[in-house]
């Protein structure tokens, strides 16, 4: 993964801990369910599956497994980060319109469509889905910056505690 992906990543995944108010849940809080970490990475890989579906593009994909990353207070979530290339840059592009289109039909709701907080201002989508699972973050790379256009897109799970810190 090169560093502008894993700056991108870790960016994109601080945004959504925001938005999806992760920070907040502390292990002991009883709001914060108890999950087996490998379920909820298979949860988030489903629903990645899902988005890549609503995209339905022949692109090349990178191949990442969703990871592990930490919540406050000892929780965590699930993260999964990949992207398209390979397409010209207009095809991928015609992607956010997609997402625009098909997200909110299929269960999400967008909070953000606008130009990400990076110097060249990317197109950037972040939804949630209605059930408070998952958020979502896709930018589209149109290339501008030296890099290969590409879509990166980044699925995550809401807090979970593990289930050694579960309380009887």
């Amino acid at each position: 993964m090169s560093s502008k992906l894993r700056k991108t990543a870790a960016s994109a995944a601080l945004l959504c801990s925001i938005i999806s108010g992760c920070s907040g849940m502390d292990e002991k809080s009883a709001d914060t369910p108890v999950r087996v970490s490998s379920e909820v990475q298979d949860e988030v890989e489903k629903v990645s599956s899902s988005i890549l579906d609503i995209i339905s593009l022949k692109a090349k994909l990178t191949e990442s497994g969703a990871m592990i990353t930490s919540c406050d207070g000892g929780a965590y979530r699930a993260y999964h980060p990949w992207s398209l290339y390979g397409p010209p840059a207009k095809a991928l592009g015609e992607v956010m319109d997609k997402l625009r289109g098909q997200l909110p039909k299929k269960g999400w709701k967008i909070v953000k469509d606008g130009p990400d907080e990076t110097q060249v201002r990317s197109p950037q989508i972040i939804a949630e889905s209605t059930d408070g699972k998952f958020s979502l973050d896709a930018r589209f790379h149109d290339g501008r910056d030296g890099g290969p256009a590409q879509l990166e897109v980044g699925v995550q799970s809401a807090c979970f505690r593990p289930e050694s810190t579960a309380t009887s």
